[in-house]
């Protein structure tokens, strides 16, 4: 600024009770700062306000005009601003002051009215007449710098330089100013002396962590998942039912009426702005309070920008969204609210900060940055965890800044609970017992399921037992709908959920958890190439396989596709060394496992050795119904199972009757004529059903019936210790080429299995029930409906020739010659 500009901004500062001074800035420090004291300045971020507002003010306010003089003057002075920024804002206010009026008289005369309508301090209108009768008397004389003088040196002059920083780093800070505007950077507790005590009294936070905590949270969460999910399942009802969802979430949800208004009257359901906004200022905060470096501070406020700028193509947009985010927290609507003066000024003013629009405050040096410091906040295996299992449990995004923090008692109570009454998991099995729950099969079976039904190839839709319902049969010809996307995620999620409330529970050791989180996210680095990829893919197979015992996780999942701040798209997405947390069958293992059908549950994965407390329950099963009490017992058993088993009984006792008809009848007359032992009655209802050929016992091979009971019997061994993994591999080895030498497919092995099954049952007046149980059980097994019932639809039988198409995935079992790797 020049001279003569300097000179006129000193004669002004006499309008403020100021002695005579060569300079404006040329007042002491200590006496400059007291005075802003005095003034009720106590702040760099008050003079800011002040400043923003005094130059911005409307029409007839030339004390707020003059009152902007002194405020930079005397900032200047206290070393609150440089010198030039002091010059700078002095510089915009001079300009605005010579625009509004035409000479010193219209601008001294506007002043009086202005302070005596304000009510001018008692005493001192006496001097501040005095100082404009001086004022008068120098531009008569044509003495100091007249009106015309200052209009000339104006005219002569450059445009004023930026009244905000322009540093790269700094263009984040703009949008501080929806709160405070940011006058100088970097950020000094001088900005905000008592930032210390908000961020205590709004937010709780009394510490760093803390306050990364609350940050990272408004970043990838916020409140807008809550209201963001509530609105999408409000659009899908009626009226009725939104009233009445707002009458049993009111008292809890406060917010329930407006957002219900939202949604009724079509109002953008727009509000992620209010956590975005807000983590502005508490980087901010946290710079001013020395809890954050500056460089973090710009980096967090970036990320928030980053965010900002995906969403707001234009600062109005940004400010409804922020008011309707306000409404929903305060529970008020506040959309007809008029206004205020800093909105107007920051949308309107030509001196605003948001000159530049949101979107283009980053420039892509800074854009990176802060990417990278967000990442490496959340670049742990541990974050993983976090963002996986929060989808079903969305307070876990709490825990960002230290996941591994220690819990209270209760919630490490809730987390071992859980695992003892959902998993039958206990802290006596140690963490290797966790691997249980990681099914590769049940990837490849889905995999490949989908694979066929995209060829037009579906598993047949009824059996020789019955059919699936027709709710059945639809979603599992749905598979076809999501071929393109792996099936990991479908059972990766369960297992993360699971890994993450062990880590919670504090039951189980904590390394070999954090080494099975590691392998969690090297797998699903390897099958899914981004956050995007990964989130399309749960939500395709949680659409078409949803889980009736559990609310559906379509809204979540898909708020976390479509949020820019979900922790999913900030994880450190690696890929390196393959490994992932449990073993992997071979095609021919994960057959010859399922040649078990429905004598157990499906079995996704190699069966482990299991606890004292599984072992006992699996011991007294083997001992009751098989009575076998060692290794030796069980391994001289398998052997019968393999050479003879059940159908060798019904090949010497049974099978000759059916040649001869007479001697059969004979047979039962007789048995039937005198009082039974046990072993007779079971001989004798044997026998009837040779007769009846019930459930075409003389016509079906049932060597698979005793093919079940051998895998069976060895998944038992296995899990009990009895059998080691070779000779557990041996025994399916076994069982798969019986079975290939005995059946040519899946339906001819059901009737087989059922026919031995019906055939060799006890005396039980449960028997009809069973049966009809077992008939129901193969339906789903031989038709794939229920999709997750067993995997025959997706093996081939053993013995047979590949048909499946291959995956469109890598995500299948080792054995598998049709997939390229």
């Amino acid at each position: 600024m020049t001279d003569a500009l300097n000179a006129w901004w000193a004669q002004q500062l006499l309008l403020c009770d100021w002695a005579v001074t060569s300079h404006p800035l040329a007042v002491d420090a200590g006496a400059a700062e007291q005075r802003l004291l005095q003034l009720g300045i106590t702040g760099r971020g008050e003079l800011a306000e002040q400043l923003f507002h005094g130059l911005g003010a409307p029409a007839g306010r030339a004390d707020r005009l003059l009152g902007g003089l002194e405020w930079a003057a005397l900032a200047g002075a206290a070393g609150w601003l440089e010198p030039s920024q002091a010059q700078a804002w002095a510089h915009h206010l001079t300009r605005r002051i010579t625009s509004d009026y035409n000479d010193l008289r219209a601008w001294l005369a506007d002043l009086r009215r202005s302070l005596g309508a304000r009510g001018w301090e008692f005493g001192a209108d006496d001097r501040f007449m005095d100082a404009c009768q001086t004022l008068a008397n120098l531009e008569t004389n044509g003495e100091g710098i007249t009106w015309g003088s200052l209009e000339r040196a104006l005219s002569q002059c450059s445009a004023p330089s930026p009244l905000w920083p322009q540093q790269p780093q700094a263009q984040s800070w703009r949008l501080c100013a929806l709160f405070r505007p940011i006058i100088a950077y970097p950020a000094s507790q001088t900005d905000w002396p008592d930032a210390t005590e908000w961020l205590a009294h709004v937010w709780d936070v009394r510490d760093r962590d803390a306050l990364l905590g609350a940050m990272l949270w408004l970043g990838a969460q916020g409140e807008r998942q809550r209201w963001d999910i509530e609105a999408r399942e409000l659009l899908g009802m009626d009226n009725a039912q939104r009233m009445e969802w707002q009458r049993s979430v009111v008292e809890e949800s406060p917010y329930a009426p407006v957002l219900n208004q939202f949604v009724t009257q079509v109002e953008p359901l727009e509000w992620a702005a209010w956590d975005w906004m807000r983590l502005v200022e508490l980087a901010w905060a946290g710079a001013c309070c020395g809890w954050l470096s500056q460089e973090e501070a710009d980096d967090l406020a970036g990320h928030a920008a980053d965010l900002i700028s995906v969403r707001y193509p234009d600062w109005q947009a940004l400010v409804d969204a922020y008011g309707r985010g306000q409404s929903l927290f305060d529970g008020i609507d506040r959309r007809d609210k008029t206004p205020s003066e800093r909105h107007q000024l920051l949308l309107h003013s030509d001196h605003s900060p948001w000159q530049t629009a949101p979107n283009k405050l980053l420039d892509e040096t800074t854009r990176k940055a802060s990417q990278a410091r967000i990442r490496q906040w959340r670049n742990t295996s541990h974050h993983w965890l976090l963002a996986l299992a929060g989808v079903r449990e969305p307070d876990v995004m709490l825990r960002q800044i230290d996941p591994s923090a220690a819990l209270a008692e209760e919630q490490r109570a809730d987390a071992a609970l859980y695992l003892q009454e959902s998993l039958d998991l206990y802290a006596d099995e140690g963490a290797g017992a966790l691997a249980r729950y990681w099914l590769p099969a049940q990837a490849h079976h889905l995999n490949q399921l989908a694979a066929d039904a995209v060829h037009g190839v579906l598993p047949p839709s009824q059996s020789w037992f019955g059919q699936p319902t027709p709710e059945e049969l639809k979603q599992r010809n749905a598979v076809k709908g999501v071929s393109r996307h792996a099936a990991t995620i479908h059972m990766a999620e369960k297992f993360a959920f699971y890994l993450h409330m062990s880590l919670d529970s504090g039951l189980l050791e904590r390394d070999p958890l954090m080494a099975y989180a590691s392998e969690l996210r090297s797998c699903l680095c390897r099958f899914y190439p981004n956050a995007k990829r990964l989130l399309e893919a749960w939500f395709a197979w949680e659409s078409c396989l949803p889980e009736p015992e559990h609310a559906s996780l379509i809204n979540e999942i898909i708020w976390h596709i479509e949020d820019p701040g979900s922790l999913f798209h900030w994880l450190d997405w690696r890929h390196d060394a393959w490994c992932e947390p449990g073993s992997r069958p071979t095609l021919s293992h994960f057959t010859a496992m399922s040649l078990v059908g429905p004598l157990n549950s499906a079995v996704w994965s190699e069966p482990q050795p299991e606890s004292i407390r599984e072992c006992a329950e699996i011991r007294e099963w083997v001992d009751s119904h098989y009575h076998l009490n060692s290794a030796d017992d069980m391994q001289e058993f398998l052997a019968y199972m393999l050479e003879s088993g059940d159908r060798q009984e019904y090949q010497i006792n049974y099978a000759p009757y059916t040649l001869n008809p007479e001697r059969l009848d004979a047979e039962i007359a007789i048995l039937e004529s005198g009082d039974c032992a046990e072993d007779e009655r079971h001989h004798l209802l044997r026998l009837r059903r040779v007769r009846d050929n019930e459930d075409s016992c003389n016509d079906v091979d049932m060597a698979a019936w005793d093919i079940a009971q051998l895998v069976d019997l060895a998944i038992a061994a296995r899990q009990l210790g009895w059998l080691d993994g070779q000779a557990f591999a041996t025994v399916l080895d076994s069982a798969y080429q019986l079975a290939a030498n005995h059946y040519a497919g899946w339906q001819e092995y059901a009737k087989g299995m059922y026919a031995g099954f019906s055939f060799f049952m006890g005396e039980t007046p449960e028997r009809e029930s069973f049966l009809a149980g077992f008939r129901q059980a193969l339906v789903a097994w031989v038709c794939g409906a229920p999709v997750l019932a067993g995997p025959w639809v997706s093996l081939d039988f053993p013995g047979n020739k590949p048909r499946h198409f291959a995956p469109l995935h890598i995500d299948t079992l080792p054995g598998d010659q049709r997939t390229l790797h």
